[in-house]
C-alpha cells in the first residue's frame, strides 16, 4: 500500500512539473498555430530569475515570493519580444515558427552561459519548504507538494481569466474564428500580444519553480519542452481542460512504467502510448466544434 501510494504521488508530481512546463504553451500553440521552441528557454529565464533575486534578499522565502512575479514578467516580457520582432511575421507558417524559435532557444542559451557561467547554479529552497510530510507513513517533499499546489493555482488563475474577463473572452473568439474576430471588431494583433505575453510568463512561472527541484543551467529548459508539446498535443490544441487531463495521466503513466522499468524506458514506452493515441484520435483528448473554415 505504501509502495503504491508514493508510486501515485510521484505521478501526481511529475504531472504538476509537466502541467505547470504545458499550461502556457498550450495557450500560444492553441491560440496562434505557433511552434515555439524557445517556451523551455523561457522557462530557463524564469528559474536563473530565481537565482538573480536570491542574491538580493537574504530570506529564500521572500525571495521565492519576489521571484514568482517576477519571473512571470520576466518570461512575458521575452515572450513580448520574440512576437513582436519575430514571430507576428510568420503566422500560418508554423514550420517557420518552428526553426526560428528553435535559433532563439540556443540563443538565449548561449547567453544564459555568457552571463552566469557553464557550471549550473543552486536556488536555496525556504526552511519552511524543506522536509516531509508524513501522508500514510510515506514522507512527501514538502517542495512537491509546493508545486503541485502552485500548477492548481495557474490552472485556476487562467481558467477565470479566460472564462470572465473581456481579454479572455476576445482570447476564446479568436482561438475560435480569427477572421470572424478580427471582422467583429476585436484586435487580433493585441489579443495575440497579451495571449503569448501571459503564456511566456507561466513559463518563467514553471522555472521558478522547477529551481526547487534541482539546479539550474542553460540547458534546463530542453528538458521539459518536447514532454510539454506532447502534453499540450495529446490533451487537445489550445484546451486548457485537455492539458491538465493529459499532463497528470501522462505523470501517473510514467511512475506507473517506471515502478517496474527505468525512466529511459518508461519515457520511450509513454512515447509510443502517445503516438498510438494520436493515431486513434488525432485531435487529443478535448476537441471542440467552431465555425472556423480554415
Amino acid at each position: 500500500m505504501d509502495v503504491l501510494f508514493s508510486q501515485l504521488f510521484a505521478g501526481l508530481s511529475l504531472g504538476s512539473v509537466l502541467l505547470l512546463a504545458a499550461l502556457g504553451l498550450a495557450l500560444t500553440f492553441g491560440q496562434m498555430g505557433v511552434i515555439n521552441m524557445a517556451h523551455g528557454e523561457f522557462m530557463m529565464a524564469g528559474a536563473y530569475t530565481a537565482f538573480v533575486v536570491q542574491g538580493i534578499f537574504s530570506s529564500a522565502g521572500v525571495s521565492l515570493l519576489v521571484s514568482l512575479p517576477l519571473g512571470f514578467l520576466v518570461g512575458g516580457v521575452l515572450g513580448l519580444l520574440l512576437e513582436a520582432t519575430l514571430i507576428h511575421r510568420m503566422y500560418r507558417r508554423p514550420l517557420d515558427t518552428l526553426l526560428v524559435t528553435w535559433g532563439v532557444a540556443l540563443v538565449l542559451q548561449q547567453l544564459a552561459r555568457d552571463i552566469f557561467g557553464a557550471p549550473n547554479v543552486d536556488v536555496r529552497a525556504p526552511a519552511w519548504l524543506s522536509g516531509a510530510v508524513d501522508v500514510f507513513g510515506v514522507g512527501i517533499p514538502k517542495t512537491r507538494l509546493f508545486i503541485l499546489a502552485l500548477a492548481i493555482v495557474c490552472v485556476v488563475a487562467l481558467a477565470l481569466v479566460l472564462k470572465l474577463t473581456p481579454l479572455g473572452r476576445r482570447i476564446r473568439a479568436v482561438v475560435q474564428n480569427r477572421d470572424l474576430a478580427e471582422a467583429s471588431g476585436i484586435s487580433t494583433r493585441r489579443t495575440d500580444r497579451l495571449t503569448f505575453f501571459i503564456g511566456s510568463g507561466l513559463a518563467g512561472i514553471a522555472g521558478v519553480a522547477l529551481t526547487l527541484l534541482g539546479s539550474v543551467g542553460p540547458t534546463l529548459g530542453t528538458n521539459y519542452i518536447v514532454d510539454a508539446f506532447l502534453v499540450v498535443v495529446a490533451g487537445g490544441i489550445g484546451q486548457i481542460k485537455g492539458t491538465v487531463i493529459a499532463a497528470f495521466a501522462l505523470g501517473l503513466l510514467q511512475a506507473t512504467i517506471e515502478f517496474s522499468t527505468t525512466a529511459s524506458l518508461a519515457k520511450v514506452l509513454v512515447f509510443v502510448v502517445i503516438v498510438i493515441f494520436l493515431q486513434v484520435r488525432p485531435q487529443g483528448l478535448v476537441s471542440v466544434r467552431t465555425r472556423s473554415l480554415a
